[in-house]
């Protein structure tokens, strides 16, 4: 099943609305538009579900804690209405059906008092179009797969993963970093991946391959993402000030390292889906004047390296524009200032092609600022048809999450390049090589 909800941040004043969509796809992630089946709602947390005419669905169970609902997909969608209540805390929403794998969202719901702010005309800064277009690829998992003995081949041919990806037409390599991921509960015990270190070897074969690089902060020792943004366990205890400094410190202190070796990354990301936040809990999305000040560190940290790097705002909001508004209105008129708008798209999670398309136009034309889809996984040609046909050249470019050996992958299990890597051959002739 897939579900999007079209917002993941709701205001608990019991009027705030999100709108739910709800269809099925086939294995290739086409919507079967003729599926007629019923389904499950189940929610936990201070919400109702509704019908769009503000009705109730067939009730099938309620209790303290959960609420359970039953409903049908008609000509292979189903639309309803997510009202918040008045309780803040998390509304988590799953759509279910016999045969066929669930789809849920974890929505934060934040406090009626937070102040929401609009930026001022002149706190909307045009940045100049970004002269290198990308079509790049996090192959941060790498260095495990080598440490597992797995080998990558082309055309039957044993190759460096990265010279693959080059010779088939990729001129980007993200990076994540997390900060100290041998920690007890960090998310590399025993080897330390996606640390500092393994962070400056992998940087130095991204360069030596003649290739750029970008850069993910995960201020945190294991995965941050949308549901979780947990707090790196040198960091705990701090006051916020020490907080905010102690942040700054450590991303100057990677970057660096990394223009001491002669490969300082060519764009930053400052926090990694960071639509909720970052470094909770004072980071949380209830929390934006904070939040504002750990970005604004994150930035400063990037900028006394080199102000030439360019330093992107990452959103999991592919297609969720009254979201995007939300956040960068309220970041913007807050003083965060940056060069480039990324986003993640995964259907699964962040609307249609359509809705994607719409949120790219309107985050342009609002903010003045280059976009790219920097993560994304299915719909390869369809995403880079988009987003390098954006107005006034802002389509910066793409960057697949993990294709070596993760969901919609571009190498089989054996480790042997399949046909759908030629796609970026072909995205390269179109885009990059145009005259």
């Amino acid at each position: 099943m897939v579900f999007a909800s079209y917002k993941t941040t709701m205001i608990v004043n019991g009027k705030d609305e999100a709108l739910l969509r709800i269809s099925t796809v086939d294995s290739t992630g086409m919507e079967l538009m003729d599926a007629q089946l019923s389904f499950d709602i189940l929610l936990k947390g201070d919400a109702l579900v509704t019908e769009i005419d503000g009705s109730s669905p067939e009730l099938v169970s309620k209790t303290d804690t959960m609420t359970v609902w039953k409903s049908k997909l008609e000509n292979g969608i189903k639309k309803l209405k997510l009202k918040a209540g008045k309780t803040s805390g998390i509304i988590n929403v799953e759509v279910k059906t016999g045969g066929l794998w669930p789809a849920s969202h974890e929505i934060h719901s934040i406090p009626e008092e937070v102040v929401l702010l609009s930026p001022k005309p002149e706190q909307i800064k045009s940045s100049s179009n970004i002269s290198l277009k990308m079509i790049g690829a996090d192959i941060s998992f790498l260095p495990q797969l080598e440490s597992r003995g797995m080998k990558l081949f082309d055309n039957g041919v044993d190759s460096d993963a990265i010279e693959i990806l080059k010779n088939h037409g990729l001129n980007y390599i993200r990076l994540r970093i997390f900060v100290n991921p041998e920690n007890e509960s960090g998310y590399s015990q025993k080897q330390g991946f996606c640390g500092l270190d393994s962070t400056l070897k992998m940087a130095k074969r991204v360069k030596d391959a003649g290739l750029n690089l970008l850069l993910d902060f995960h201020y945190s020792d294991t995965w941050a993402d949308p549901q979780k943004q947990f707090k790196p366990k040198a960091w705990e205890g701090l006051n916020f000030k020490e907080l905010t400094d102690t942040l700054k410190d450590y991303a100057k202190t990677v970057l660096l390292k990394l223009k001491e070796q002669g490969t300082l990354p060519d764009m930053v990301q400052v926090g990694n889906e960071i639509n909720h936040g970052i470094v909770w809990p004072e980071g949380h999305i209830s929390n934006l004047d904070n939040l504002a000040e750990l970005l604004k560190a994150g930035v400063k940290a990037v900028r006394e390296v080199d102000p030439s790097v360019t330093v992107m705002m990452h959103l999991a909001l592919g297609g969720q524009n009254e979201e995007s508004v939300f956040w960068f209105d309220n970041m913007i008129a807050r003083g965060v200032e940056f060069d480039i708008i990324g986003l993640s798209y995964y259907p699964r999670w962040h609307c249609t092609l359509d809705d994607l398309n719409f949120n790219m136009r309107d985050l342009i034309a609002r903010y003045q600022k280059d976009v790219n889809v920097v993560e994304y996984s299915a719909f390869k040609r369809e995403v880079h048809d988009l987003v390098f046909n954006l107005p006034d050249n802002r389509g910066n470019g793409t960057c697949i999450w993990e294709p070596l050996n993760t969901w919609s992958r571009i190498f089989d299990r054996q480790g042997n390049s399949l046909p759908e890597i030629k796609i970026y051959d072909e995205m390269n002739q179109k885009y990059l090589r145009k005259e």
